[in-house]
């Protein structure tokens, strides 16, 4: 019996590049979050641990200062209002966070507009519990409000306790 007669759904694809190929899989069969929006997941993790392979997009942020070396913060994650207070003091942390919101703001869009159904952006830093993790709520609060966009947030290689 050939597999043709066993398919529930037909697609004609003969004049399809692969590009339209996706777009109408999307159309049918979904592949964004129920309300027809890309999902937009962004996950912090440490170097010392490798690479998110699902990541899209990673950017580092090792060239912030370490809250690891600040006694008071060590024992504390990039989720706490003085972790992020000590971040945002240092010069150059809120025009970083500027332009990364900036690209981010005209990729989103974009992929969106070629039918992705979701883009993963990856921030790391050594150990993934400070600078990583406080980038990561910054720009995910960002864009929470986006249409656009399902937000998500990851933090990999934070470990509660």
């Amino acid at each position: 019996k050939p597999l043709s007669e066993a398919a529930d759904i037909h697609l004609d694809t003969t004049d399809l590049n692969p590009h339209e190929l996706k777009k109408l899989i999307r159309r049918r069969f979904g592949g964004t979050d129920k309300d027809g929006r890309m999902v937009l997941s962004f996950v912090s993790f440490g170097y010392k641990l490798g690479l998110p392979r699902e990541a899209d997009l990673v950017f580092d942020v090792r060239f912030l200062p370490n809250p690891f070396f600040v006694e008071d913060l060590r024992d504390r994650d990039g989720r706490d209002p003085e972790v992020r207070r000590f971040l945002e003091m240092s010069a150059g942390t809120e025009e970083f966070l500027q332009k990364l919101e900036n690209f981010l703001t005209d990729l989103i869009p974009k992929y969106a507009g070629e039918a992705r159904g979701y883009l993963t952006v990856a921030i790391g830093c050594t150990g993934g519990r400070h600078r990583s993790v406080a980038v990561v709520e910054r720009v995910a609060g960002k864009f929470s409000n986006d249409k656009l966009v399902n937000v998500q947030v990851r933090h990999r290689d934070l470990r509660e306790g």
